[in-house]
């Protein structure tokens, strides 16, 4: 019965959104490809992880052919607003400041930020040392808000923040928890880092749970997404994806 309702409530979404014309019959998915384990690239060259297969999983429910578009983080939402794509999943938090924007769906997860060290790092040597953050990330708003006097290096992907840190050029890195425990502290390159401090989900940052960007005035295109993302929720594919990378149920965080 859920499983129907559901279905129903996409074909709803769907039907209204065909006869306004809103939407083509396959869309095109801004995805960044560099965000283990939500998003990365294969040595194939092909994306993969949770966003993608929640992405694969939210266009099947539609009924529409999605191409996913890799891009990087800076120019991700740019991208959207020049029509390069239809829609952003890309682990984007939904934030006060981006629904000035761009619209979102309902969050499809949520999970908590928090700060990376070397073992035995404290937050009173953080505060006096370097943190790395990924550039145009609500964890850059978040540190220069909450820690304005910590000396800041940005980077265009998370990785590259893991670099410096493991070469010792910042100290510390703050991030999505998930994406850094599964990303690089279960990775061997992880080895003798973890966790410090505690873990941060302050709306004014870190907005409310992580969504599908979209164009302003494509209401029917959001709906449609939201109502897909219930549907999978209510049918069991949401759970089968989330175990292929977590432990734990990340929708409620």
């Amino acid at each position: 019965m859920k499983r129907i309702f559901g279905a129903a409530l996409v074909a709803s979404t769907l039907a209204s959104t065909l006869a306004t014309g809103a939407m083509a019959q396959s869309l095109n998915i801004c995805v960044e490809g560099a965000y283990p384990p939500f998003s990365y690239t294969e040595a194939s060259g092909e994306v993969a992880g949770f966003d993608i297969d929640i992405a694969n999983a939210l266009c099947s429910e539609m009924g529409y052919d999605c191409t996913m578009l890799k891009t990087d983080w800076d120019g991700i939402i740019p991208a959207l607003l020049e029509g390069k794509c239809d829609a952003i999943i890309a682990s984007m938090s939904i934030t006060p400041d981006r629904m000035e924007v761009i619209d979102f769906t309902a969050a499809y997860y949520n999970s908590p930020a928090a700060f990376i060290g070397a073992d035995g790092m404290t937050m009173e040597a953080m505060q006096a040392g370097v943190v790395g953050v990924q550039r145009g990330t609500i964890h850059q708003d978040f540190m220069e808000g909450e820690f304005p006097d910590v000396e800041l290096r940005l980077y265009g992907t998370q990785d590259e923040a893991y670099l410096d840190l493991v070469a010792g050029r910042v100290d510390a890195v703050m991030a999505d928890s998930v994406a850094m425990d599964d990303g690089f502290l279960k990775t061997e390159a992880g080895e003798g880092y973890g966790f410090f401090g505690e873990s941060y989900s302050i709306p004014e940052y870190h907005g409310d749970g992580a969504g599908i960007g979209v164009r302003k005035g494509e209401e029917a295109l959001r709906d449609a997404f939201s109502a897909a993302i219930a549907a999978i929720r209510e049918s069991g594919e949401y759970g089968e994806i989330n175990d292929r990378y977590f432990d734990f149920d990340i929708y409620g965080g």
